[in-house]
Parts: structure tokens; C-alpha cells; sequence
């Protein structure tokens, strides 16, 4: 009987299997909204009516998909992460909530539940009311949008170390961490994707400084991004000192676990826009490129390990530098953007690159089609994707929250109809769904 592990091993290998591998809450962008958890457990009958659901990731309000779902749905992936947040704090010391929407969760006891006289919800960096408010959820929001906290920058006297204070050496508590999630989880047989920070060069969700009390240097994002053209030598100095705290890193971590990791997260930074890729070629090449083929180097060198990239939007024009940078998978795969065709991609990088996402549209099919819809674009991209291996059935990014229940639970039926190999039953060509 072939085992998680083996089976998304495989899939990182193009190899198939008996069946396609499925993720569910590996990362922090192949996850799933509280509400829309919430919604899927009592459809499910795994929980009574107003059972609180743990928001694993405060950001994104993303909920913990715990091993009774897992074992439920079949999923063959989950997360080793570091103990503290995107915020800075720990998720623990558990306290209940109330979403905007009326989810009962439980938030860690840092994270705040009493909203301004507007109705906001403001986060602040390491729970520390004394500082600046770092994030804000609009009154009646699903999510948190960072804040703007840059003073005053003196474009004369740049000093990259200003732009590298929230990137740190993981010390021995999180490095226990890491070895303890590892035994936990790994007694599961499910493949361990590791997710540790610090490789996401530039990545807007970082870029803000959410963990920092008073974050210095470029922190505004629309500055951020006319520097990558104005001040190329700046960023650079930023990304390749970076990339010497992240391999340190990534070291002492593969000196605490080994090679027990089936992949490890290495950057989250979005390049693309539904239209077409916001950066040039020659942009990434420049600024991107070296650090990516010098961060998978490395892994490939020192562990057997895969690399995994998440770009949302459409980045054909990136994919043949991304491939020769070394990344061995590729998430969310978001096909709804210009020219990311499912068949195109699987024709041209189907040997190099694992596609880890593009199951189902997450923009129009899953959230407005019909559960017919979201049935035949499962069947469609298991048809396509699978033949040969080298994919790992996820949704395009997260379920958001308000997706109609029936979706959801459409979506997981098919999964589970269509993913065993051989996969003829998925069928011949079809048009896209909800076109």
C-alpha cells in the first residue's frame, strides 16, 4: 500500500502512483478560510453545531485543518513550521472568538477580540500595544491588510541592514519546535512540508515589517516596488544578505530533522498579475534569480529535499528563468490568469516542474459556479495535470471564506472520484467550466 509520503514523493519525482496526492493546509497558501472550515466540519458531521475552529494563521484567517478532516478527506500533506506567527507571537494560550461573519473560533492569546469605536480590528507586532497598530481587519472583513508604518526615508543614506532587522538566526527553542513537529507528524506517514521564513525575498506580506514595534528602511509597498527599478543595487545588498540568514537557517535545520522533509517552502513573493507578470524577465533575472538558483543549490546539494515556489498570477514569462533557478514545485498554478492554460503548462513544463495547485478556479468556479461546475473542472485537471505524475491536487491558493457549502464539499467528492491512477475515468477533453 503505497503511503503519503511516498505517494507526494512520487509526485515531486513525476512519478505516478496509486493515486494523485492531496493538500489541504500544508502551506500558507494551499489552506482554507475558518468560515469556510467551519461550514465544511458541519457538513461533514465531524463537529456539533458551534464547535470553535482554530485560526492557525491570524493573516489570512486560516483555519487548522486537524487530523480528523485530514484523515477524512485523504489528504497526504501537511505543515512543520516555526512556533511564532506572521505577527510574531505563538499560537497558543487559546481563547474563544466570534468572527465578523458569526464563526465561533478560538485566536491565540495574543491576538485582539475587541474592535475600535469603527469596528476595526487592529493587530499589533507581538501582541505589544505599546506600538503601532501593524494590520487592520475592516469592520465586518474577513482578513487583515497590513499598515503602513515607514517614517520619513532619507533615499541618500540608504542602509540595507534597516530592511533585514525582522530576518533572524532560528534559535534552539524554535529549533525544538521544529524537531517536535516533526516526530508528531511525521508518526502520521503524511509528507512533511517545511515552512520556516526568511527565503521570500521581497514578498509583500513581509515587506511591511507585521513583527517589528518600529520597522525601519522601505516598508511602504509602492516604494518597495520602484526600488526594485530605482535602486536595484539596494534591494540586491538586502536579498543576498538575506539569503545568508536563510541558508544558516536552513542549515541548523536540516542538522535537527534531517531529510525527514518531503519539501520545503522557499518564497511566497507574488510576481505576477492576472494580465501578465509585474516584473520583467530581465527584473528577475537580476534580482530574484540569483538568490532562488543559490537557495535551491544549496538544498539540492545538502539534503534530498524539493523546493517549492508560490507566484500568484500569470507568470508565464518568468517560468523558464523559475525553472532554471532550480524549484522543483510550483503553487498556486493560477490558471484563471492570462496565458497559464492548464495543457500549455502541463506541455511545456510537465517534466521539469510539479504543479502543486490549479486544481480548481478559485476566482469564478468555486465560489460562483455550480457544484456540476466544480465537479467537471476537477475531473478536467486531474485529466490533464496527473498524466504522468508530477502533481499534487490543491485549489488555486486558498478556500476563501463565503464559498458555498455544497461547492466545498462538491469539490473534496470529486477529488476522491478522480484521482487514482490510471485516470482515464476522468475522461476526455472538456471545456472550461463556468465559462
Amino acid at each position: 500500500m503505497t503511503s503519503s509520503r511516498e505517494r507526494v514523493d512520487a509526485a515531486l519525482s513525476h512519478r505516478e502512483t496509486d493515486r494523485v496526492p492531496l493538500d489541504l493546509g500544508a502551506t500558507s497558501c494551499s489552506g482554507i478560510h475558518v468560515s469556510s472550515l467551519y461550514a465544511l466540519r458541519q457538513a461533514l458531521g465531524l463537529d456539533a453545531p458551534g464547535t470553535p475552529v482554530r485560526v492557525s494563521e491570524p493573516f489570512q484567517m486560516l483555519g487548522e485543518v486537524t487530523p480528523d478532516l485530514l484523515d477524512y478527506l485523504g489528504v497526504d500533506a501537511v505543515r512543520v513550521g516555526l512556533p511564532n506567527n506572521i505577527y510574531g507571537f505563538r499560537n497558543d494560550d487559546w481563547k474563544p472568538w466570534t468572527t465578523f461573519d458569526g464563526t465561533p473560533v478560538l485566536v491565540p492569546g495574543q491576538f485582539p477580540t475587541e474592535p475600535e469605536p469603527n469596528g476595526d480590528l487592529l493587530m499589533y507586532p507581538k501582541g505589544d500595544r505599546s506600538a503601532l497598530p501593524c494590520a487592520r481587519m475592516p469592520a465586518h472583513g474577513f482578513y487583515f491588510d497590513s499598515i503602513t508604518r515607514q517614517e520619513h526615508l532619507d533615499e541618500e543614506h540608504l542602509d540595507p541592514a534597516d530592511n533585514l532587522e525582522e530576518f533572524a538566526f532560528v534559535d534552539d527553542a524554535g529549533l525544538k519546535h521544529v524537531h517536535d513537529e516533526v516526530e508528531r507528524l511525521g508518526a502520521t506517514g503524511r509528507a512533511l512540508l517545511g515552512e520556516f521564513g526568511g527565503t521570500s525575498f521581497g514578498d509583500a506580506a513581509f515587506v511591511p515589517g507585521p513583527t517589528l514595534a518600529d520597522p525601519r528602511g522601505v516598508r511602504d509597498l509602492a516604494q518597495w516596488y520602484m526600488f526594485l527599478v530605482s535602486e536595484p543595487g539596494y534591494v540586491r545588498e538586502i536579498f543576498e544578505r538575506q539569503c545568508d540568514i536563510g541558508l544558516a537557517n536552513l542549515a541548523r535545520i536540516h542538522d535537527t530533522v534531517g531529510d525527514a522533509l518531503s519539501a520545503v517552502f522557499i518564497t511566497g513573493t507574488d510576481l505576477g498579475m492576472q494580465t501578465g507578470p509585474f516584473i520583467s524577465p530581465k527584473t528577475y533575472r537580476t534580482l530574484f534569480q540569483p538568490v532562488h538558483a543559490r537557495v535551491n543549490e544549496w538544498v539540492h546539494t545538502h539534503t534530498k529535499w524539493k523546493t517549492f515556489i508560490h507566484s500568484c498570477g500569470s507568470i508565464w514569462k518568468l517560468l523558464d528563468d523559475i525553472a532554471d533557478a532550480g524549484f522543483d514545485a510550483l503553487n498556486p498554478v493560477q490558471t484563471s490568469a492570462a496565458d497559464m492554460g492548464p495543457q500549455a503548462l502541463k506541455d511545456r513544463y510537465g517534466e521539469r516542474i510539479t504543479f502543486w495547485g490549479g486544481g480548481i478556479d478559485t476566482q469564478r468556479v468555486l465560489p460562483f459556479g455550480s457544484p456540476e461546475d466544480v465537479r467537471a473542472m476537477v475531473r478536467e485537471r486531474m485529466r490533464i495535470f496527473g498524466a504522468g505524475g508530477g502533481f499534487v491536487f490543491n485549489t488555486i491558493h486558498n478556500v476563501q471564506a463565503r464559498v458555498p457549502i455544497g461547492n466545498i464539499v462538491a469539490l473534496y467528492e470529486a477529488v476522491n472520484e478522480y484521482r487514482s491512477y490510471p485516470n482515464e475515468s476522468a475522461g476526455g477533453p472538456t471545456s472550461e467550466p463556468g465559462s
